[in-house]
């Protein structure tokens, strides 16, 4: 049943439609990239002040985050509940594409940029709509309780929330609302109900040739480096040793079973030019995603023994730097049936003829013929967490806990956090075709195709939010199944500390945006 305030925070979103596919237009097409989402978290900032939140800006030590409180204290008596929520908004190198139904890049760039993907551009926006529906509703109807928003960069390299865990900023939570577009069948318009994401740890590995000189003693030269001299092969070549090392060596770091993956992005070659010197500085970045930590570790052992070698082959010497130490999920199911509830009162998104004419001439753009109805069937039903999580079930071993990877899980060892899920845009495909990438990221930007999805999440989180604050009894089974799974709360026996160690990884050559004397461009420039 929807309570008086719940029936306000639907008629704010709904009263803020322009609003909120303003604002996810905005970030998208911002398309900042990790660690780099400076215009899209003052953005965020800004507008919250101006809906009255203290803000935290660079929160944990990181330029690009935030945490935003707000509090009503009408009628508070003793400690009021506190409901977190957060906003995601970086994109991924290399997917640049604008809101448009053919294959082009935004204006002024180069396919090469940044773009949004899953989008978080309405993953932040759905979130922030949702807050500002219920900061209404409990200002209407007196409901006393603190809302806290956190701004969380480079999601894509599991980035902000491990460091934000660490230092405290999901501390003290009654409860954690997680909101994420359906990214696989067949989370789509549902809850997860106990198999949640897994771990994740990623670093950089940088070679550093700083003593050429000492690799050609032997031949007695008298002239460092001559050009007579034998030459220290360098960084680049210590690079591509642990690059072809680790992926000859990768069916051997794990067992073949948990569903777990291992990815690498070279971040700098320090070479300008093909002079006959040897390069200096060369990094390698590496993301695994594994069910556990153990896992991690296990390939942790496996890179650092590649890349001390691949080191000592070249001339050269290795640092290692962590980008992240993301800890697997737990589950709340109490948090999970009052968000079920919640999507179910609010329905699945539905998309108008508006948005399927946009469809349509997408399939015709990316060379199909065009379907009457052109969305998949899933994106407008809803489906149970037990049935989802039945069939996610099917495809994993029994002693296999968590599955994928995404750090919010992070937040799920300080709070009863829930994740669900409402579907983005997804078009059928007829048998044997596969669409381009770029379809996926404009169906995200085109406000036609992606309001559905941010309208819906929005109301959903409100509707959430508000039933964790009006019922006291709700609170307290989360609370209590939280305690009894970490085996006494935070620091039980069961609970699993912050693996967070390190300082925030910013000072990396992260691709962005520069502003050159030729004007603001991608790193790698527009024109070739």
């Amino acid at each position: 049943m929807i309570t008086a305030a719940g029936s306000t925070a639907l008629d704010f979103v709904d009263a803020h439609q322009a609003d909120l596919s303003a604002w996810t237009r905005t970030i998208f097409g911002f398309g900042e990239t990790a660690w780099r989402e400076y215009q899209s978290a003052d953005w965020y900032v800004a507008l919250l002040r101006r809906e009255g939140f203290d803000v935290e800006v660079g929160s944990g030590g990181m330029p690009t985050a935030f945490c935003a409180h707000w509090s009503n204290r009408a009628g508070m008596t003793g400690k009021s509940p506190v409901i977190g929520m957060y906003a995601e908004y970086d994109a991924v190198p290399g997917n640049c594409q604008d809101a448009a139904t053919v294959k082009r890049p935004r204006p002024g760039l180069n396919e090469h940029a940044g773009g949004h993907t899953d989008p978080h551009s309405g993953l932040g926006i759905s979130s922030l709509g949702g807050l500002l529906a219920t900061k209404a509703a409990m200002e209407k109807h007196g409901i006393a309780g603190t809302l806290r928003f956190t701004g969380e960069p480079a999601e894509k390299v599991r980035g902000s929330k491990p460091i934000h865990a660490a230092k405290g900023y999901y501390d003290g939570l009654d409860g954690m609302i997680s909101f994420h577009p359906f990214y696989m069948l067949p989370l789509c318009n549902t809850v997860r109900w106990e198999t949640h994401c897994g771990a994740a740890y990623s670093m950089i590995y940088r070679f550093v040739c700083d003593q050429p000189e000492g690799w050609g003693l032997s031949d007695g030269a008298p002239i460092p480096q001559s050009h007579s001299a034998v030459r220290a092969p360098g960084a680049n070549d210590a690079l591509m040793m642990m690059y072809m090392a680790s992926k000859a060596l990768r069916d051997s770091m794990l067992p073949h079973q948990g569903g777990w993956s291992i990815s690498e992005a070279i971040l700098t070659a320090g070479q300008a030019t093909a002079d006959n010197l040897p390069a200096g500085l060369a990094e390698i970045q590496y993301m695994m995603r594994v069910p556990d930590i153990a896992m991690a570790e296990r390939v942790t052992t496996v890179l650092d023994r590649n890349a001390e070698h691949a080191a000592a082959m070249t001339g050269c010497r290795v640092e290692r730097h962590w980008v992240c130490k993301s800890r697997p999920g737990l589950a709340n199911h109490a948090m999970a049936e009052v968000t079920w509830d919640a999507l179910q009162a609010v329905g699945a998104p539905r998309w108008n003829e508006a948005a399927k004419a946009v469809a349509r001439e997408i399939q015709v753009n990316a060379g199909i013929d065009a379907m009457q109805n052109p969305f998949l069937d899933e994106c407008e039903a809803l489906i149970a967490p037990r049935e989802a999580e039945a069939i996610l079930r099917r495809d994993l071993p029994p002693s296999q806990i968590n599955s994928t990877s995404d750090d919010y899980t992070d937040m799920t060892w300080h709070a009863p956090t829930v994740r669900f899920y409402v579907a983005r845009p997804a078009l059928k495909a007829p048998k044997g075709f596969a669409y381009p990438g770029w379809v996926m990221n404009a169906l995200g930007g085109i406000s036609a195709t992606i309001d559905p999805m941010v309208l819906t999440a929005a109301k959903t989180v409100a509707l959430t939010a508000l039933r964790l604050l009006e019922d006291g009894e709700a609170r307290d089974k989360a609370k209590d199944e939280f305690i009894q799974r970490t085996g006494g709360g935070i620091g039980g026996s069961n609970w699993i500390a912050p693996l967070c160690d390190y300082e925030p990884p910013i000072h990396f050559r992260w691709p962005e945006y520069v502003t050159t004397a030729r004007g603001r461009d991608w790193w790698i420039p527009t024109r070739p």
